[in-house]
């Protein structure tokens, strides 16, 4: 990428995420090779919330009387019994204000009933995550109150549905991309709106949808996008396709849209002139979160189904169970599952506690729940051999409906390189001000000492990774010394391409990938050491959930180590020379 249009898109991307970027969360210290311990706050006692695992269990039987997902599946439709039974349960209002007629939960709670819906039918979750937790939403957060007023009780009840409509032909994970055009008329009442929008969840059968379109600056030279709340009845709204054929999902009405001159009046604007992709980025850190519930739910279903299969099923004269082969996915199975949970149920607790920052957070989560899903599926299906390829097993539908996670809500290579750079910045700015500094050491003497401090205590100690446990002091400690090598690498790396590593996509995947496994391994710390302290249950589940967990604690300390070394030593340079060969062979400039 050329010079001047590199630092064009830093600086878009500075003025996007803005005072977000100043905030110091518990994974951006990871990056410092800092254990922030007070930044990742207890595990959330969600066991036992009596409400909430009543409101599961009714929904749970809700779930196997009213939503026959093969059904769902073949038809591609949700019927409009189940969304008025979800709309009666308070599930389509779970997280809104009790004042506007939502049930007022927190995002862990919230995170427990789509857990259920993931575990029994993924087009019913999509489509309970598209309208809660990414539509009324916004409206909670950024909305006046004359607005609340006016949508939020229709929004809760399920008597209007909603959606969110970012996705253009042009804009897909480049969401500053939008094209559609939001003019303001010469009266100043309001403003016309042109351009179109796809692959919408929800936005065929909408009757609320949150839109982002470019309004000029007051200037005149720019354009930047603005979030305007907009209804079907407009004038100029036109539903281009309701239902989009697609492979999985099916039941979803994912839709093609337009906009023809379509008048909003300026009430609708919603959240402030040009600062739509902040509205974006905040919804979808909780849209990432229930990513990472509905992914657990399935996740454990796979767990339940692939046990009873392998003990029951006879090959070679003993059950498949017996296979080494099968015990390593069966392994991997269930500790994916237990550290999916506890990743979720953690990040979380990190919203709902309203402090500091979380977007590297519900990103990593959104990362590593569809991809360990997805390898979970594959392991299921593989396990079930030739029964897993018919239509009457669960599985074909399940990895169709799972295809979509990796690249929804932000395409997981791009919030890899996200997370990545977000990660670095801050370190990166502080070796900067240390290069200066040095040129002005009498000013800077201060700055100078601090830095030189934690860099001499980094060398003579790792970072201290508190435990309340005994049972768990070996595992902190290992996790210390990996974080202390993520912020040497890290460093390391910024010091040999320096603002270079912008291009570095390579080396920015592997740092994702060990700052990610970092952060999960930290969440299963915390809630082993939870479950140690707040049970009694010494000789049954606890035993498995220490086994489960310390499993995953150890197979994820090997791939991190493994994505640090590779930083330095791998075959970047033939796998770019093979695909630029391939490249210009079929034609690609």
């Amino acid at each position: 990428m050329a010079t001047p249009d590199r630092e064009k898109q830093i600086a878009q991307a500075e003025e996007i995420l803005g005072d977000r970027l100043q905030q110091i969360g518990f994974v951006k210290g990871l990056f410092f090779g800092q254990y922030l311990a007070d930044r990742l706050l207890p595990y959330p006692d969600v066991a036992h919330d009596a409400a909430t695992t009543s409101l599961a269990q009714q929904l749970r039987e809700f779930c196997a009387r009213e939503i026959d997902p093969v059904a769902i599946d073949k038809k591609a439709e949700i019927p409009q019994s189940v969304i008025s039974g979800l709309g009666r349960l308070g599930i389509l209002g779970a997280c809104l204000p009790t004042d506007c007629g939502g049930l007022g939960l927190s995002q862990a709670q919230y995170c427990r009933l789509l857990e259920v819906l993931g575990g029994h039918c993924g087009s019913t979750a999509l489509f309970v995550n598209a309208h809660h937790s990414i539509g009324p939403r916004a409206l909670v957060l950024f909305g006046t109150e004359q607005q609340k007023r006016q949508y939020l009780p229709r929004l809760a009840s399920g008597e209007w549905i909603s959606a969110f409509a970012l996705t253009e032909p042009e804009a897909g994970s480049d969401a500053a991309n939008v094209q559609s055009t939001a003019t303001p008329t010469a009266d100043g009442r309001g403003f016309v709106i042109n351009g179109q929008k796809r692959w919408i969840t929800n936005g065929g059968i909408a009757q609320a949808l949150t839109l982002m379109a470019r309004t000029p600056t007051a200037d005149g030279r720019d354009t930047k996008i603005t979030a305007f709340i907009v209804t079907p009845d407009m004038p100029g709204f036109e539903i281009v396709e309701k239902r989009m054929e697609k492979m999985g999902v099916r039941g979803t009405a994912t839709a093609r849209l337009a906009f023809h001159d379509m008048f909003v009046p300026r009430e609708n604007v919603l959240g402030q002139l040009g600062k739509g992709l902040r509205v974006a980025l905040t919804v979808l850190d909780f849209g990432r979160t229930t990513f990472g519930a509905s992914c657990t739910g399935a996740a454990k279903f796979c767990v339940a189904r692939a046990v009873e299969h392998v003990n029951r099923r006879v090959q070679f004269g003993q059950t498949l169970g017996n296979f080494e082969l099968v015990k390593e996915k069966l392994a991997y199975m269930q500790a994916g599952a237990f550290a999916m949970e506890a990743c979720t149920y953690q990040t979380a607790a990190l919203i709902d506690s309203g402090e500091g920052d979380f977007m590297l957070e519900t990103a990593m989560l959104k990362v590593f729940s569809t991809e360990t899903l997805w390898r979970i599926l594959n392991d299921t299906f593989q396990l079930h051999g030739g029964l897993a390829y018919f239509t009457d097993y669960p599985f074909d539908r399940m990895i169709r409906d799972a295809r979509i996670n990796t690249i929804g809500e932000g395409a997981n290579d791009v919030l890899r390189a996200f997370t990545a750079l977000v990660g670095m910045r801050d370190v990166g700015l502080e070796l900067q001000s240390i290069r200066d500094a040095i040129y002005s050491p009498l000013g800077n003497l201060s700055r100078l000492g601090r830095f030189t401090g934690r860099k001499l205590g980094s060398l003579l100690t790792s970072p201290s990774v508190p435990v309340r446990s005994s049972e768990l002091e070996s595992d902190a400690a290992e996790l210390g010394r990996l974080v202390g090598s993520l912020g040497t690498n890290v460093e390391r790396l910024l010091v040999h391409h320096q603002l270079g590593i912008v291009d570095r996509q390579y080396q920015l995947g592997r740092v994702a990938d060990a700052a990610t496994e970092l952060y999960v391994s930290a969440c299963v710390l915390n809630r082993l050491d939870y479950l140690i302290r707040n049970s009694h249950d010494h000789n049954g589940a606890l035993r498995s959930d220490l086994e489960t967990g310390r499993y995953y604690l150890r197979t994820a300390r090997r791939r991190i180590r493994n994505s640090l070394a590779a930083l330095w030593d791998n075959d970047d340079e033939a796998t770019t020379n093979l695909a630029n060969q391939i490249l210009r062979k079929s034609g690609t400039p």
